[in-house]
């Protein structure tokens, strides 16, 4: 059973993974008005992971018969310095969200919940990998510097990012039909 304090604190976590998407659409709304289009394009992808990983946590609540509870969304920044500021702004947010879950793991331990200890353990693999990927672009806009073909080649490097859905057993996306036994958002 999931108790209060859980359910509390996955439904802020829903929140939490909307900000994500929204600061993330934010981001590529700015790469756009740079005319950083391949950047921007990476950023729309990640904003797409984020919505996706909401989606699990709001079925996770519904197949635990739980009532999911939706909360505003904050407003992310407009604009950025520079695509730099961005990616590293994208870094420590994939740091905070880091901190939710190792949080939200600590809290499935203390109630001794290993369902939800069992289904967070997806969410710190892919951690791992959100703050490698940003980390990763800062550290290449870093080595490119000013230099605006070095820019321009690693704008069109990311354009190649592709969405892969999650492989998780929570995420069914809603245009989709849902696999027979799994929650129906």
């Amino acid at each position: 059973m999931v108790s209060e304090k859980m359910l509390e604190e996955l439904n802020k976590q829903i929140n939490e993974e909307v900000f994500s998407q929204y600061i993330y659409m934010a981001m590529a709304a700015d790469l756009f008005d740079k005319n950083l289009k391949g950047m921007a394009h990476w950023m729309w992808i990640q904003a797409h992971e984020e919505q996706t990983h909401a989606t699990i946590f709001y079925n996770y609540i519904i197949e635990r018969r739980r009532k999911v509870e939706l909360e505003a969304v904050g407003k992310p920044p407009v604009t950025w310095a520079s695509p730099l500021a961005i990616f590293e702004a994208a870094h420590e947010h994939e740091v905070h969200i880091t901190g939710r879950i190792n949080y939200l793991l600590g809290l499935a331990r203390e109630e001794n919940d290993n369902a939800t200890y069992n289904m967070l353990q997806w969410f710190v693999q892919e951690q791992i990998e959100e703050e490698a990927n940003t980390d990763e672009v800062s550290q290449q806009i870093k080595i490119v510097g000013n230099d605006g073909r070095g820019i321009l080649m690693l704008d069109r490097e990311l354009a190649a990012r592709a969405f892969v859905p999650p492989t998780n057993p929570y995420y069914t996306p809603f245009y989709a039909a849902p696999a027979a036994g799994a929650a129906v958002p």
